[in-house]
């Protein structure tokens, strides 16, 4: 296995991404972080659950008999189970692939043609979860696996990857006129729903769209400009502003703090 593995996508719009395969290292520690908290979170319930029981005991064996108490084991671990899984898959599923673990080790999870995952591969992973942690089987699949998956990422159709970061030392060529524009831009849109996947075609473009034959590029910048303009829900873009432009804004206002 390489140091680093890395996978290609190609997306529909033609442009081929690149990406850093996680590796173990990083995804053990997001299980590490992941487990930490929820540790603690069990720990917080089972205390509750406890609690509860004890509060319950007298009336619950008054009604149910002595049978109680192993209804309300039976719970305890069916809600256990429930906060074990429901940790993964609501993270993953609303966090674009990322749980507070892997937010840290910055890794995420993606389908195998580089999508965002949803809740039908989230829920895959976590249930195979238990299945993965026994003996080290994961581990080991993914060390000898290609594209370092586990049980669960060759039944969900997953791969997990190292989560993309702005390059900002890359050399793009921006125009003054987008340096103006994203400002307004800012404003006038709702750039927040724009998806790491969506910023990493728009850099690809911006960094390769000087290769491009004139006919290619000025197709695959309205293209991409009209997607964009549908996700930050931007109605009109004004007549002095080109694809190029209003792409070279979305990549400079991605970037600001703020957003």
């Amino acid at each position: 296995m390489h140091i680093f593995n890395r996978v290609k996508f190609s997306t529909p719009e033609s442009v081929e991404l690149e990406f850093t395969l996680a590796g173990i290292g990083n995804r053990a520690l997001a299980v590490i972080i992941d487990y930490q908290i929820l540790a603690l979170s069990l720990v917080v319930f089972v205390s509750f659950w406890v609690f509860i029981s004890n509060q319950l005991t007298d009336i619950g064996v008054q009604i149910f008999g002595s049978s109680f108490g192993l209804w309300m084991t039976a719970i305890a671990f069916l809600i256990l189970f429930i906060i074990y899984t429901g940790y993964f898959v609501f993270f993953e599923t609303f966090w674009h692939g990322q749980t507070p673990g892997k937010r840290i080790a910055k890794i995420r999870v993606v389908q195998d043609d580089g999508r965002p995952v949803g809740l039908q591969q989230s829920t895959l992973r976590a249930l195979l979860r238990p299945i993965d942690e026994s003996l080290f089987i994961g581990a080991f699949l993914i060390i000898f696996n290609q594209r370092e998956k586990r049980l669960g990422d060759l039944v969900s159709g997953t791969i997990v990857i190292q989560a993309e970061t702005v390059l900002k030392s890359a050399k793009l060529n921006i125009s003054e006129q987008a340096k103006s524009f994203y400002i307004s831009l800012q404003k006038v849109s709702e750039l927040s729903l724009l998806l790491p996947d969506d910023f990493a075609i728009i850099r690809e473009y911006l960094l390769r769209r000087n290769g491009m034959s004139p006919k290619a590029k000025a197709s695959l910048s309205l293209k991409l400009a009209q997607q964009v303009q549908d996700i930050i829900e931007l109605k009109i873009l004004p007549a002095d502003i080109s694809s190029d432009v209003f792409l070279e804004a979305i990549y400079l206002a991605y970037q600001q703090p703020e957003f």
